[in-house]
């Protein structure tokens, strides 16, 4: 059957299927994903992280669905029920959904009407009336009367018979197949308000009726939430006529005595057992596809944030703003190192402004503070009135930013935070966060649960298990896109690299505080429970700056340093002139050597070759420096200072299915319906638009009121 899934996958995901069997291979090997992607493209024929992430969740399903397949036919085989139709109809089936239906008969069963019925030795009069050859029905149904059994007159047996018979007609797998297509094409997801109410967040959600094939997916999960807080009752309504005839066409015969006992029992199959536990499937069908929508948008957005570029060489301030306690202030260096730390008193009328402002300037100076990150909660608007009013009066250029503290007090209050500053409480150590996050988002961001950094829509709502693997694995992409400085990284960010996990993690930064920095990627197998394996997948997403070998300090995989040093000797260069960086033109002295039987020569691709000649050119290079770097301000400006017609520029913080929020500077992002993002049709806002973007936008309208701002980029 593996030959059969690796040709389901080249077929559905249109790979080739000798790429499919070659990845399948590594991916069965115990390769990682991001090792994969960037170290054996030769081999997967250049498929990316995202295709190769794909292909693993497929292939897990199809290889579940096939150990699906020979539980169900073993279980049928137990009971000495399988015929050779069965097995094959189990071996056609494509899904788990139609193994459950064929499976649905042989399913152990609680006391049903019908189990009620056969117990009253009512199953030969259910065969008589399917069989359709007795012409007296109710005669015959006189036989089966009973007293002792409970079966008093020939109607209580004919009523059991067509218990078993609807029974059976709920158990019939095609039926329940032409039921669930039917319904799901011409169904309607029909929502009204559990009890009248003037005004609730679901209002639109009052009086709703849509298809539900075509409803939106981010509908379906706010009705799935009205209903979950009891405030909206939702039915999948159809009309049912077409089925009942479907049903009349395939199980009647004739138009004799039995006929019409057969489509009473029919309709009461429908009515009574299939429609119920077909609108409970096909809810089920369109809640995990408006998860798996915003799943997938939650990973983009999340991936394009924690690859917002990091803020570097500077000295931050943070303010995590607050009312009653005040402003939780801490100021970190370029590297992060924490220098100071304390409570500043500025948002409320009676606070004294004066001695804050003193406060807030002399740290400036003390420090030689370049940015201030104020967070965006509560009070954060008042906060920052206060910093903009200063700025002028600081003795050096200072900026302000308003920093997502999405998480912060998730991460101030966890065994992490308390472990990384144990003498800090946790409202310092949220500030410590968001100065952080700033300086480098990658590696503050992974601290956290990335559920609780807030770009996604319903994520409470979804399965957590389907939504933490999905968001581990953009995690575990961003961080080894980027690389990790082994001598500073914390055991979080470690962890994320391919090959390590939390233990390996651990032990690296114990290794180096035992024994000083690393100066050689070897040393890495040194490290307790390090073995060789781990060394393959992770060693090429570990740096060394300044370490014996300029390569270490490269993406360049040490199985390919050879390769490396002779593509340098072949263009007249050595280590030396890759770390003072003076080989510029080596992308043009490439083009004189073949770079691709050089490659050979070391048993890898051209593909390999050309990363390693990119990677020489660039040593310790951040693809994040690529990317549009946070807007800076030096004064504040509210939603009352807004009007229509208004241009600013601003950053997209959020992307959901409807638009996309856009921080303007005015504390409530504004939000960009999909139809005012540009002028052409596009199906989603990520079409176009992705997460840490600066863009233009015009004010369409403001309610005050409200908090609410429209704006266009049209």
């Amino acid at each position: 059957m593996e030959a059969e899934i690796l040709s389901i996958l080249s077929e559905e995901l249109g790979i080739n299927l000798s790429q499919i069997e070659n990845t399948v291979k590594l991916i069965d090997e115990g390769n990682t994903i991001p090792f994969i992607a960037r170290y054996r493209k030769e081999v997967t024929g250049g498929l990316d992280d995202v295709q190769l992430r794909k292909l693993f969740d497929r292939l897990t399903y199809l290889r579940t669905l096939e150990e699906k397949k020979e539980d169900v036919i073993r279980l049928i085989g137990e009971q000495d029920k399988l015929t050779p139709e069965i097995e094959q109809a189990v071996k056609d089936a494509k899904t788990l959904q139609e193994i459950e239906d064929i499976y649905r008969p042989f399913r152990p069963k609680r006391r049903t009407r019908a189990t009620v019925a056969k117990e009253k030795g009512l199953e030969p009069l259910a065969k008589l009336i399917m069989e359709q050859e007795e012409e007296d029905i109710a005669s015959a149904a006189e036989g089966f009367v009973n007293p002792e059994k409970g079966v008093e007159t020939a109607d209580d047996a004919i009523a059991g018979a067509k218990d078993i018979i609807a029974e059976e007609i709920s158990d019939n797998a095609d039926f329940r197949k032409l039921v669930r297509e039917y319904t799901y094409k011409n169904g309607n997801l029909t929502v009204h308000a559990a009890e009248e109410k003037d005004d609730s967040v679901y209002t639109a959600y009052f009086d709703f009726t849509e298809p539900s094939a075509k409803i939106a997916n981010h509908r379906i999960l706010a009705i799935n939430r009205g209903e979950k807080e009891g405030e909206l009752k939702v039915k999948l309504d159809i009309e049912n006529e077409l089925i009942l005839k479907t049903f009349h066409r395939k199980l009647v015969k004739n138009s004799g005595a039995a006929a019409e006992l057969i489509d009473e029992a029919a309709e009461d199959s429908y009515t009574r057992l299939i429609a119920p536990s077909i609108e409970n499937e096909i809810r089920n069908i369109l809640t995990d596809r408006a998860q798996e929508s915003a799943i997938e948008l939650f990973s983009k957005n999340l991936g394009q944030l924690l690859m917002t570029p990091p803020i570097k060489g500077y000295t931050v301030m943070a303010l995590d703003p607050g009312f009653r306690t005040g402003d939780k202030m801490a100021v970190v260096d370029e590297t992060g190192k924490v220098l100071e730390t304390g409570v500043v008193y500025c948002t409320l009328p009676h606070h004294d402004l004066s001695k804050a402002k003193k406060t807030v300037l002399d740290t400036i100076e003390d420090y030689k503070v370049d940015v201030i990150a104020i967070g965006n909660g509560t009070a954060s608007r008042e906060t920052e009135q206060f910093v903009a009013g200063l700025l002028p009066e600081a003795n050096r250029e200072v900026k302000y930013v308003m920093v997502s503290e999405a998480g912060a007090s998730v991460y101030s209050a966890s065994e992490l935070g308390a472990e990384e500053f144990p003498d800090y409480d946790v409202a310092l150590r949220s500030a410590v966060s968001i100065a952080r996050r700033l300086e480098d988002p990658l590696a503050e961001l992974v601290k956290i649960d990335p559920k609780s950094i807030g770009v996604g829509q319903y994520q409470h709502d979804m399965n957590q298990k389907r939504l933490s693997e999905a968001l581990g694995g953009v995690v575990e992409d961003c961080v080894n896109s980027v690389g990790v400085d082994v001598n500073t990284a914390s055991p979080s960010l470690l962890s994320y690299v391919a090959g390590i996990n939390a233990p390996i993690a651990k032990n690296i930064v114990l290794y180096r505080e035992e024994n000083g920095a690393f100066t050689d990627r070897k040393q890495l197998k040194k490290v307790s429970k390090l073995g060789e394996k781990a060394f393959t997948q992770c060693a090429g997403f570990l740096r060394i700056r300044d370490g014996k070998n300029v390569l270490d300090n490269t993406a360049v995989h040490p199985e390919s340093y050879k390769l490396a040093q002779e593509i340098l000797n072949k263009c007249g260069y050595t280590e030396d002139d890759v770390k003072n960086g003076n080989i510029g033109d080596l992308p043009q002295k490439v083009r004189n050597i073949n770079l691709k039987e050089i490659a050979e020569a070391h048993g890898v691709g051209l593909p390999t070759a050309q990363d390693i000649v990119s990677e020489l050119t660039k040593p310790g290079r951040d693809p994040r420096d690529e990317l549009p770097a946070p807007i800076l301000h030096s004064d504040v400006m509210s939603i009352e200072n807004l009007k229509p017609g208004m241009i600013l520029e601003g950053t997209v913080r959020n992307i959901c299915d409807f638009g996309a929020f856009v921080d303007i500077g005015v504390h409530q992002d504004g939000l960009v319906h999909i139809s005012q993002i540009c002028d052409k049709y596009i199906k989603h806002p990520m079409d176009v638009l992705s997460v840490g973007d600066i863009v233009k936008v015009k004010i369409l309208d403001i309610d005050t009121k409200k908090n609410r701002i429209s704006l266009s980029m049209k």
